[in-house]
Protein backbone atom coordinates (compact mmCIF):
# COMPACT_ATOMS: atom_id res chain seq x y z
CA UNK A 1 0.00 0.00 0.00
CA UNK A 2 1.23 3.48 -0.92
CA UNK A 3 0.71 6.04 1.85
CA UNK A 4 1.37 9.76 1.52
CA UNK A 5 0.96 11.95 4.56
CA UNK A 6 -0.72 15.28 3.89
CA UNK A 7 0.47 17.88 6.42
CA UNK A 8 -1.43 21.20 6.49
CA UNK A 9 0.95 22.22 9.27
CA UNK A 10 3.94 21.79 6.97
CA UNK A 11 2.29 23.85 4.24
CA UNK A 12 1.57 26.67 6.68
CA UNK A 13 5.14 26.65 7.99
CA UNK A 14 6.50 26.87 4.44
CA UNK A 15 4.27 29.87 3.79
CA UNK A 16 5.63 31.48 6.93
CA UNK A 17 9.17 30.88 5.73
CA UNK A 18 8.34 32.56 2.41
CA UNK A 19 7.23 35.68 4.27
CA UNK A 20 10.54 35.96 6.12
CA UNK A 21 13.54 37.81 4.72
CA UNK A 22 16.35 36.43 6.90
CA UNK A 23 19.18 34.25 5.50
CA UNK A 24 18.08 31.18 7.48
CA UNK A 25 14.55 31.21 6.03
CA UNK A 26 15.89 31.55 2.49
CA UNK A 27 18.32 28.73 3.19
CA UNK A 28 15.64 26.35 4.45
CA UNK A 29 13.42 27.05 1.46
CA UNK A 30 16.32 26.31 -0.86
CA UNK A 31 17.00 23.00 0.89
CA UNK A 32 13.34 22.00 0.75
CA UNK A 33 13.25 22.85 -2.96
CA UNK A 34 16.17 20.56 -3.80
CA UNK A 35 15.11 17.44 -5.71
CA UNK A 36 14.48 14.20 -3.89
CA UNK A 37 17.05 11.96 -5.59
CA UNK A 38 15.45 8.84 -4.14
CA UNK A 39 12.47 9.63 -6.39
CA UNK A 40 14.46 10.86 -9.41
CA UNK A 41 14.37 7.98 -11.95
CA UNK A 42 17.86 8.52 -13.41
CA UNK A 43 19.54 8.74 -10.00
CA UNK A 44 21.50 5.81 -8.56
CA UNK A 45 19.72 6.53 -5.27
CA UNK A 46 16.42 5.66 -6.94
CA UNK A 47 18.07 2.54 -8.35
CA UNK A 48 19.00 1.46 -4.81
CA UNK A 49 15.39 1.95 -3.75
CA UNK A 50 14.13 -0.28 -6.57
CA UNK A 51 16.61 -3.04 -5.72
CA UNK A 52 15.88 -3.00 -2.01
CA UNK A 53 12.11 -3.02 -2.53
CA UNK A 54 12.46 -6.36 -4.31
CA UNK A 55 14.24 -8.28 -1.55
CA UNK A 56 12.07 -11.10 -0.12
CA UNK A 57 12.30 -9.78 3.46
CA UNK A 58 10.50 -6.58 2.44
CA UNK A 59 7.90 -8.20 0.21
CA UNK A 60 4.46 -6.60 0.49
CA UNK A 61 5.71 -3.85 2.84
CA UNK A 62 3.76 -0.62 2.78
CA UNK A 63 5.52 2.44 1.31
CA UNK A 64 5.07 5.75 3.13
CA UNK A 65 6.01 9.31 2.15
CA UNK A 66 6.31 11.65 5.12
CA UNK A 67 6.47 15.44 5.69
CA UNK A 68 9.86 17.13 5.73
CA UNK A 69 8.92 19.59 8.47
CA UNK A 70 7.67 18.07 11.73
CA UNK A 71 7.35 19.03 15.37
CA UNK A 72 10.25 18.51 17.73
CA UNK A 73 7.89 16.51 19.92
CA UNK A 74 7.29 13.96 17.17
CA UNK A 75 10.87 13.89 15.89
CA UNK A 76 12.64 13.77 19.25
CA UNK A 77 10.47 13.28 22.33
CA UNK A 78 8.56 10.27 21.01
CA UNK A 79 11.86 8.62 20.07
CA UNK A 80 13.48 8.87 23.51
CA UNK A 81 15.43 12.06 22.76
CA UNK A 82 14.18 14.48 25.44
CA UNK A 83 15.14 18.17 25.82
CA UNK A 84 18.90 18.48 26.26
CA UNK A 85 19.64 15.48 24.02
CA UNK A 86 22.59 16.15 21.74
CA UNK A 87 20.57 15.37 18.61
CA UNK A 88 18.35 18.39 19.31
CA UNK A 89 21.22 20.88 19.18
CA UNK A 90 20.59 23.92 16.98
CA UNK A 91 24.20 23.68 15.87
CA UNK A 92 23.38 20.33 14.25
CA UNK A 93 19.76 20.70 13.10
CA UNK A 94 17.66 23.14 11.07
CA UNK A 95 14.84 24.69 13.08
CA UNK A 96 11.95 26.43 11.35
CA UNK A 97 10.86 27.82 14.71
CA UNK A 98 11.26 26.71 18.33
CA UNK A 99 8.86 23.79 17.91
CA UNK A 100 9.34 22.68 14.29
CA UNK A 101 12.32 21.30 12.45
CA UNK A 102 13.45 19.84 9.14
CA UNK A 103 13.55 16.07 9.65
CA UNK A 104 16.94 14.75 10.76
CA UNK A 105 16.04 11.06 10.49
CA UNK A 106 13.38 9.16 8.60
CA UNK A 107 12.57 6.97 11.62
CA UNK A 108 9.91 9.60 12.29
CA UNK A 109 7.83 7.64 9.78
CA UNK A 110 6.97 5.22 12.62
CA UNK A 111 4.72 7.89 14.11
CA UNK A 112 2.90 8.67 10.88
CA UNK A 113 2.55 5.03 9.89
CA UNK A 114 1.23 3.72 13.20
CA UNK A 115 -1.28 6.58 13.44
CA UNK A 116 -2.63 6.16 9.91
CA UNK A 117 -6.31 5.05 9.88
CA UNK A 118 -5.67 2.10 7.55
CA UNK A 119 -2.85 0.84 9.74
CA UNK A 120 -4.93 1.20 12.89
CA UNK A 121 -7.42 -1.17 11.27
CA UNK A 122 -4.60 -3.64 10.64
CA UNK A 123 -3.64 -3.40 14.30
CA UNK A 124 -7.25 -4.02 15.38
CA UNK A 125 -7.22 -7.14 13.20
CA UNK A 126 -3.92 -8.34 14.68
CA UNK A 127 -2.11 -8.20 11.33
CA UNK A 128 1.64 -7.97 10.73
CA UNK A 129 2.94 -4.46 10.00
CA UNK A 130 5.73 -3.78 7.52
CA UNK A 131 6.70 -0.42 6.06
CA UNK A 132 9.55 1.26 4.23
CA UNK A 133 10.28 4.96 3.92
CA UNK A 134 12.82 6.97 1.92
CA UNK A 135 13.24 10.69 2.17
CA UNK A 136 15.50 13.72 2.17
CA UNK A 137 16.84 14.51 5.62
CA UNK A 138 18.71 17.54 6.88
CA UNK A 139 21.62 17.96 9.28
CA UNK A 140 24.19 20.70 9.59
CA UNK A 141 27.60 19.34 8.67
CA UNK A 142 31.11 20.15 7.59
CA UNK A 143 31.96 20.73 3.94
CA UNK A 144 34.13 18.17 2.18
CA UNK A 145 33.88 15.55 -0.56
CA UNK A 146 32.07 13.05 1.68
CA UNK A 147 29.43 15.17 3.40
CA UNK A 148 26.37 17.19 2.49
CA UNK A 149 23.84 18.74 4.81
CA UNK A 150 20.98 17.52 2.61
CA UNK A 151 21.02 13.79 2.02
CA UNK A 152 18.71 10.77 1.79
CA UNK A 153 17.80 7.94 4.13
CA UNK A 154 15.99 4.64 3.71
CA UNK A 155 14.27 3.02 6.68
CA UNK A 156 12.30 -0.12 7.37
CA UNK A 157 10.04 -1.30 10.20
CA UNK A 158 8.54 -4.74 10.74
CA UNK A 159 6.22 -5.51 13.66
CA UNK A 160 4.18 -8.59 14.55
CA UNK A 161 1.73 -9.37 17.37
CA UNK A 162 3.43 -10.92 20.39
CA UNK A 163 0.91 -13.75 20.46
CA UNK A 164 1.43 -14.64 16.80
CA UNK A 165 5.18 -15.30 16.57
CA UNK A 166 8.55 -14.14 17.88
CA UNK A 167 10.99 -12.14 15.80
CA UNK A 168 14.66 -12.25 16.75
CA UNK A 169 17.80 -10.32 15.99
CA UNK A 170 18.76 -13.12 13.62
CA UNK A 171 15.64 -12.43 11.55
CA UNK A 172 16.78 -8.83 11.28
CA UNK A 173 20.32 -9.82 10.27
CA UNK A 174 18.98 -12.09 7.54
CA UNK A 175 16.86 -9.27 6.13
CA UNK A 176 19.82 -6.89 6.11
CA UNK A 177 22.07 -9.42 4.41
CA UNK A 178 19.47 -9.66 1.63
CA UNK A 179 19.49 -5.87 1.32
CA UNK A 180 23.29 -5.61 1.18
CA UNK A 181 23.51 -8.37 -1.40
CA UNK A 182 20.88 -6.69 -3.57
CA UNK A 183 23.15 -3.63 -3.80
CA UNK A 184 26.68 -5.05 -3.71
CA UNK A 185 26.29 -8.62 -4.93
CA UNK A 186 26.17 -12.04 -3.32
CA UNK A 187 29.88 -12.15 -2.50
CA UNK A 188 29.98 -9.04 -0.30
CA UNK A 189 31.47 -9.62 3.16
CA UNK A 190 29.29 -8.46 6.06
CA UNK A 191 29.63 -8.24 9.81
CA UNK A 192 27.50 -6.88 12.68
CA UNK A 193 28.73 -5.01 15.75
CA UNK A 194 26.91 -3.83 18.89
CA UNK A 195 25.66 -0.24 18.78
CA UNK A 196 23.35 2.03 20.75
CA UNK A 197 20.23 3.86 19.54
CA UNK A 198 17.49 5.51 21.58
CA UNK A 199 14.65 3.60 19.89
CA UNK A 200 16.05 0.05 19.51
CA UNK A 201 17.49 -2.48 21.97
CA UNK A 202 19.54 -4.47 21.29
CA UNK A 203 21.05 -2.33 18.54
CA UNK A 204 23.59 -3.19 15.86
CA UNK A 205 25.63 -1.59 13.12
CA UNK A 206 26.23 -3.46 9.88
CA UNK A 207 29.58 -3.12 8.12
CA UNK A 208 30.79 -4.34 4.75
CA UNK A 209 34.37 -5.12 3.80
CA UNK A 210 36.02 -3.17 1.01
CA UNK A 211 39.26 -3.62 -0.92
CA UNK A 212 40.23 -6.82 0.85
CA UNK A 213 41.08 -10.07 -0.97
CA UNK A 214 37.67 -11.47 -0.03
CA UNK A 215 35.68 -8.38 -0.95
CA UNK A 216 34.50 -7.00 -4.25
CA UNK A 217 37.45 -4.63 -4.39
CA UNK A 218 35.35 -1.52 -3.87
CA UNK A 219 37.41 1.56 -3.18
CA UNK A 220 35.86 3.79 -0.55
CA UNK A 221 36.62 7.51 -1.08
CA UNK A 222 36.72 7.97 2.69
CA UNK A 223 40.03 6.06 2.72
CA UNK A 224 41.46 7.77 -0.33
CA UNK A 225 44.18 10.38 -0.26
CA UNK A 226 42.61 13.24 -2.26
CA UNK A 227 45.97 14.18 -3.74
CA UNK A 228 46.80 10.59 -4.78
CA UNK A 229 43.45 9.15 -5.69
CA UNK A 230 44.63 5.55 -6.01
CA UNK A 231 46.27 5.33 -2.59
CA UNK A 232 43.93 3.51 -0.21
CA UNK A 233 44.13 1.56 3.00
CA UNK A 234 43.20 -2.01 2.16
CA UNK A 235 40.94 -4.37 4.08
CA UNK A 236 38.71 -1.68 5.53
CA UNK A 237 35.33 -2.28 7.09
CA UNK A 238 32.85 0.54 6.57
CA UNK A 239 29.60 1.07 8.45
CA UNK A 240 26.58 0.85 6.19
CA UNK A 241 23.58 1.07 8.48
CA UNK A 242 22.15 0.99 11.99
CA UNK A 243 19.43 -1.37 13.18
CA UNK A 244 17.91 -3.15 16.12
CA UNK A 245 14.89 -4.60 17.86
CA UNK A 246 12.29 -1.90 18.48
CA UNK A 247 11.93 -0.72 22.07
CA UNK A 248 8.43 -1.44 23.34
CA UNK A 249 8.56 1.80 25.31
CA UNK A 250 8.84 3.71 22.02
CA UNK A 251 5.94 1.77 20.50
CA UNK A 252 3.94 2.64 23.60
CA UNK A 253 4.60 6.32 22.85
CA UNK A 254 2.52 5.78 19.70
CA UNK A 255 -0.19 3.90 21.57
CA UNK A 256 0.89 0.48 20.30
CA UNK A 257 1.17 -2.45 22.71
CA UNK A 258 1.26 -6.19 22.18
CA UNK A 259 3.61 -5.90 19.20
CA UNK A 260 7.36 -6.33 18.73
CA UNK A 261 9.79 -6.32 15.83
CA UNK A 262 12.81 -4.84 14.13
CA UNK A 263 13.87 -1.69 12.35
CA UNK A 264 16.79 -0.37 10.33
CA UNK A 265 17.94 2.77 8.55
CA UNK A 266 20.74 3.69 6.16
CA UNK A 267 22.04 6.59 4.13
CA UNK A 268 21.51 6.16 0.41
CA UNK A 269 24.50 8.32 -0.53
CA UNK A 270 26.89 6.12 1.40
CA UNK A 271 25.67 3.02 -0.42
CA UNK A 272 25.97 4.73 -3.81
CA UNK A 273 29.42 6.18 -3.15
CA UNK A 274 30.85 2.81 -2.18
CA UNK A 275 29.13 0.97 -5.03
CA UNK A 276 30.48 3.34 -7.70
CA UNK A 277 33.77 4.38 -6.03
CA UNK A 278 32.51 7.93 -6.30
CA UNK A 279 35.20 10.51 -5.36
CA UNK A 280 32.83 13.38 -4.48
CA UNK A 281 29.29 13.34 -3.08
CA UNK A 282 28.40 16.44 -5.16
CA UNK A 283 28.53 14.29 -8.28
CA UNK A 284 25.24 12.67 -7.28
CA UNK A 285 23.56 16.03 -7.91
CA UNK A 286 25.41 16.82 -11.14
CA UNK A 287 23.54 17.84 -14.30
CA UNK A 288 26.62 17.23 -16.47
CA UNK A 289 25.64 14.48 -18.94
CA UNK A 290 29.19 13.11 -18.87
CA UNK A 291 28.73 12.52 -15.15
CA UNK A 292 25.09 11.44 -15.17
CA UNK A 293 25.61 8.66 -17.72
CA UNK A 294 28.23 7.11 -15.43
CA UNK A 295 26.12 7.08 -12.29
CA UNK A 296 25.17 3.41 -12.38
CA UNK A 297 25.39 1.09 -9.39
CA UNK A 298 28.37 -1.23 -9.51
CA UNK A 299 30.07 0.77 -12.27
CA UNK A 300 33.30 2.41 -11.22
CA UNK A 301 33.18 6.16 -11.78
CA UNK A 302 35.87 7.61 -14.05
CA UNK A 303 36.44 11.37 -13.56
CA UNK A 304 35.40 13.28 -16.67
CA UNK A 305 38.38 15.56 -16.20
CA UNK A 306 40.67 16.76 -13.43
CA UNK A 307 40.01 20.46 -13.27
CA UNK A 308 42.30 22.54 -11.03
CA UNK A 309 41.18 23.90 -7.68
CA UNK A 310 41.24 27.52 -6.59
CA UNK A 311 42.06 28.07 -2.92
CA UNK A 312 41.23 31.10 -0.81
CA UNK A 313 41.74 31.72 2.92
CA UNK A 314 39.65 33.85 5.23
CA UNK A 315 40.59 34.93 8.76
CA UNK A 316 38.38 36.66 11.31
CA UNK A 317 37.76 37.27 14.99
CA UNK A 318 34.36 36.40 16.46
CA UNK A 319 32.62 35.83 19.79
CA UNK A 320 33.19 32.50 21.53
CA UNK A 321 29.59 31.48 20.80
CA UNK A 322 30.45 31.18 17.09
CA UNK A 323 29.08 27.91 15.61
CA UNK A 324 31.20 26.54 12.72
CA UNK A 325 28.29 24.55 11.22
CA UNK A 326 26.32 27.77 10.84
CA UNK A 327 29.29 29.33 9.08
CA UNK A 328 29.50 26.39 6.68
CA UNK A 329 25.89 27.08 5.75
CA UNK A 330 26.81 30.64 4.82
CA UNK A 331 29.59 29.34 2.58
CA UNK A 332 27.17 26.87 0.98
CA UNK A 333 24.69 29.68 0.38
CA UNK A 334 27.20 31.77 -1.53
CA UNK A 335 29.53 29.19 -3.08
CA UNK A 336 27.01 26.47 -3.90
CA UNK A 337 28.43 23.30 -5.43
CA UNK A 338 31.65 25.08 -6.42
CA UNK A 339 32.88 24.65 -2.84
CA UNK A 340 34.67 21.31 -2.59
CA UNK A 341 35.96 21.60 0.95
CA UNK A 342 36.39 24.00 3.88
CA UNK A 343 39.35 23.34 6.19
CA UNK A 344 40.08 24.87 9.58
CA UNK A 345 43.67 26.09 9.27
CA UNK A 346 44.04 27.93 12.56
CA UNK A 347 42.11 28.73 15.72
CA UNK A 348 43.43 30.52 18.77
CA UNK A 349 42.61 32.88 21.60
CA UNK A 350 44.59 35.91 22.76
CA UNK A 351 42.68 37.80 25.49
CA UNK A 352 45.14 40.66 25.49
CA UNK A 353 45.03 41.09 21.72
CA UNK A 354 41.41 40.15 20.85
CA UNK A 355 39.55 40.46 24.16
CA UNK A 356 38.48 37.84 26.75
CA UNK A 357 35.46 36.47 24.82
CA UNK A 358 36.90 36.44 21.33
CA UNK A 359 38.40 33.70 19.13
CA UNK A 360 40.39 33.94 15.90
CA UNK A 361 39.59 31.50 13.08
CA UNK A 362 41.27 30.91 9.73
CA UNK A 363 39.50 28.76 7.16
CA UNK A 364 40.74 27.57 3.77
CA UNK A 365 38.02 27.34 1.12
CA UNK A 366 38.76 25.02 -1.80
CA UNK A 367 36.76 25.72 -4.95
CA UNK A 368 36.54 23.23 -7.81
CA UNK A 369 34.01 22.53 -10.54
CA UNK A 370 33.47 19.02 -11.88
CA UNK A 371 32.76 20.17 -15.42
CA UNK A 372 35.01 23.16 -16.16
CA UNK A 373 38.01 25.22 -15.15
CA UNK A 374 37.12 28.00 -12.76
CA UNK A 375 38.38 31.51 -13.37
CA UNK A 376 39.71 33.77 -10.64
CA UNK A 377 37.18 36.50 -11.33
CA UNK A 378 34.14 34.41 -10.44
CA UNK A 379 35.81 33.06 -7.31
CA UNK A 380 36.87 36.52 -6.20
CA UNK A 381 33.26 37.64 -6.48
CA UNK A 382 32.07 34.75 -4.29
CA UNK A 383 34.93 35.28 -1.83
CA UNK A 384 34.10 38.97 -1.49
CA UNK A 385 30.48 38.09 -0.76
CA UNK A 386 31.64 35.61 1.89
CA UNK A 387 33.84 38.32 3.44
CA UNK A 388 30.98 40.79 3.57
CA UNK A 389 28.42 38.35 4.94
CA UNK A 390 30.89 36.97 7.49
CA UNK A 391 31.23 40.45 8.93
CA UNK A 392 27.50 41.13 8.72
CA UNK A 393 25.94 37.86 9.89
CA UNK A 394 28.54 36.86 12.48
CA UNK A 395 29.65 40.34 13.55
CA UNK A 396 33.16 39.23 12.68
CA UNK A 397 36.27 41.38 12.56
CA UNK A 398 38.06 40.41 9.36
CA UNK A 399 41.82 40.10 9.48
Amino acid sequence: MQIEINSPEEKELIEQLKKRDDPEAKRLLRFLDMPDLSRTPASPLAAIIERVKKVPALKDFDDIKIPEIVSTYVLFDLFNMPPGHQARSKSDSYYVDEEHILITHDTVMWYYYLNHPDIKKKIENGEDLGVICYAKVYRKDEIDRKHMNVFHQFGGLYLVPDAKKTLTIEDLKNALIEIAQSIFGKDIKIRFNPDDFPYTDPSLEMEIKINGPDSKGIEDPRFTNPDKSREVNRDQWIEMLGCGMVRKTVLANFGLTGYHGWAFGFGLERMAIVSMELPDIRLLWSEDERVKKQLKLGQKFVPVSKYPAITRDISFIVDKNFVPNNYFDLIRDLGGDLVEEVKLIDKYEDPQKFGPDKVSYTYRIIYRASDRTLVSEEIEKIQNEIYNETAKQFRAELR
